[in-house]
């Protein structure tokens, strides 16, 4: 009897080459927003335009979720993220050259679109070497996401010292070919057809007892991911710009994010331990509502040992949502097309990162503060809420009728 692949020693191997992988890779995702102070300065931008590059940046992340997806299911991961690190590099470069805002943001999209290699498509990919344990390595894999935003920024920020913003790309540039490309160039096998067959067989079982088509639960999905994310993204991208605003200084903001994310990697594996249990859509709930609570918590907020708590109490909340939406998709649609399955998921989670951070970036123009950006993320995260709900709901029902 051949043994199973799934959960296997080598799937616990290919697990932390992963991590190791999005750590490298997702750094392009947050270094926009350490350096958007520096960015709003040097080129005379407002609030809202500095946020541009950031809100194109997360345009490309999110297209390359979807397409760097499907090329990891035609062509294969190793081949799809070789390709995306080259990207990555070459756009680094051309970025730390940019004479003006909107040339850095043209750049941004590419960093945005390689960048993406390091997430949805990973996340896809791990998760076919898992059954018993998919939603843990999910959420590990995840992480390295949320530890790229933690490391990375302070990393850079310690070497560059006075140096500037245009030479930690430069070096974000020279390690993406010197760590990322030599890593992934370690990922080798494939899943056997097999055991595929084996489980896209469960996961259609799984998807008649929903109540949902596959389509229906795909875009259910999306608007929950969408909704959810204009949410998310209010902290994660303006809470440096934040505490410039209170007299605390970037270096208090990064900090402050750097809490933040490594409050959301002990989030994801702590509600990826907990979807191995309840499954994906009860976990995504559970994290909604968290964040929900955790956004009221910025609105008394003002002092600088207030702002570390409440980050801190964010990051443990809202964590585990996105990988919760891997989850979902690999237990109900087929293992076959997990990269562009996961993928469009995540590309619309990321839409909603990205028109959270600009949508965040109007209203504080038009107001004169981030009060009511607040509030615009809690009535989003409501929806995403009211959509769970609902797939709740209804597969109970779908349930009922079949017993």
């Amino acid at each position: 009897m051949t043994p199973s692949p799934f959960d296997s020693g080598y799937s616990w191997w290919r697990l932390a080459l992963t991590l190791a992988i999005a750590v490298m890779g997702n750094a392009g995702m947050w270094a926009i927003v350490v350096i958007l102070p520096d960015v709003a300065n040097e080129f005379d931008a407002g609030r809202a335009g500095a946020a541009m590059p950031y809100t194109i940046t997360m345009v490309g992340f999110a297209l390359g979720n979807l397409f760097i997806g499907r090329a990891v299911d035609r062509y294969g991961v190793k081949r799809a993220l070789s390709g995306a690190g080259v990207l990555i590099a070459l756009a680094y470069m051309l970025a730390s050259l940019a004479p003006s805002i909107l040339i850095l943001s043209a750049v941004q999209f590419f960093i945005g679109f390689g960048t993406a290699a390091a997430f949805g498509p990973l996340i896809a990919d791990v998760s076919l070497w898992f059954q018993r344990w998919r939603g843990l390595a999910v959420a590990v894999t995840a992480s390295g996401n949320y530890l790229a935003g933690a490391i990375w920024p302070l990393v850079l920020a310690g070497l560059s010292g006075d140096a500037g913003w245009r030479w930690s790309y430069m070096a974000l540039a020279v390690l993406t070919l010197a760590i990322f490309i030599p890593l992934v160039l370690l990922l080798g096998r494939t899943v056997p057809e097999d055991a595929l067959s084996q489980a896209e067989a469960q996961a259609r079982e799984k998807a008649r007892a929903t109540g949902f088509s596959s389509r229906q639960l795909v875009w259910l999905l999306g608007a929950a991911g969408i909704g959810c994310c204009v949410a998310m993204s209010m902290p994660q991208v303006h809470i440096v710009a934040l505490c410039v605003d209170y007299g605390f200084g970037a270096m208090a903001g990064a900090q402050m994010l750097s809490v933040m994310l490594m409050g959301g990697v002990v989030s994801r594996i702590g509600f990826g331990l907990l979807s191995d249990r309840l499954g994906g859509v009860r976990t995504l709930l559970i994290g909604s509502v968290l964040q929900a609570l955790a956004l009221f918590l910025y609105l008394p907020a003002g002092g600088l040992v207030s702002l570390y708590i409440v980050s801190l109490i964010f990051g443990l909340s809202q964590g585990g949502i996105v990988p919760a939406y891997a989850v979902i998709v690999r237990e109900y649609l087929p293992a076959r097309e997990a990269g562009e399955r996961v993928g469009f998921v995540i590309m619309l989670t990321i839409i909603g990162m990205a028109l959270g951070g600009w949508l965040s970036g109007v209203i504080y123009d038009l107001t004169g503060s981030y009060e009511w950006a607040f509030i615009n993320g809690i009535g989003w995260n409501a929806m995403n809420i009211a959509v769970m709900v609902l797939i709740l709901t209804r597969g109970r029902r779908a349930n009922a009728a079949l017993a």
